[in-house]
């Protein structure tokens, strides 16, 4: 077998053995952490850890993947996003999938400069990076389509925020710092071990 036959069928099994992972998660408790506002997901962490090993096309279909079962969850699985999908089914389809495709790209680009430039530390960077850059673009999204409708503004005037930015910062408040942390200490911990037993 020749080595980028080897290469392909160790990229094509990683990403199958990711994508299973993401539909568990997604499906079960193990995915989201419910709240009274946005659920805390922990499913950017397998789409960080598979962008990082398979490089930007894997990551983009796992960020696809990612976003394609938050979709899904619109349809009675969360009350907020099935709440957005009564305004607009359209507008919250963006919401879910642009942002989780682009996050398996980011975490492909920002892991290859990393590795570099930081070494141990780049898996942590890495995660805690790309989390960031994810909750910028589905905040950035949501609030370019929804902040305007009286669901969002509802949430906003319970917050108290006066406006778009405070109302994404009051929002996210502590969720997307757990969000953050935790994909800077699974990324960080997981991606030099996964690396060595896939060179194994």
């Amino acid at each position: 077998m020749s080595k980028m036959n080897h290469s392909s069928i160790r990229t094509l099994t990683t990403l199958a053995i990711l994508i299973a992972v993401i539909l568990v998660m997604s499906f079960t408790p193990l995915g989201y952490i419910k709240t009274l506002g946005l659920e805390i997901t922990l499913l950017h962490i397998p789409v960080i850890v598979g962008a990082a090993l398979t490089g930007p096309v894997g990551g983009m279909v796992l960020g696809a993947v990612f976003g394609l079962t938050s979709f899904f969850q619109c349809f009675g699985m969360s009350w907020f996003g099935t709440t957005l999908f009564s305004i607009s089914p359209v507008a919250t389809f963006v919401v879910c999938v642009v942002p989780r495709v682009l996050l398996g790209l980011i975490a492909a680009l920002l892991y290859r400069a990393f590795e570099k430039l930081a070494g141990k530390w780049g898996g942590a960077l890495t995660g805690a990076i790309t989390t960031v850059c994810h909750t910028v673009l589905f905040m950035g999204l949501l609030a370019l389509f929804f902040y305007r409708t009286g669901f969002i503004q509802g949430i906003a005037e319970s917050l108290g925020t006066a406006n778009v930015f405070a109302f994404i910062l009051a929002f996210v408040g502590l969720q997307g710092l757990l969000e953050i942390v935790l994909a800077a200490i699974v990324a960080g911990a997981l991606l030099p071990v996964l690396k060595k037993v896939r060179r194994a």
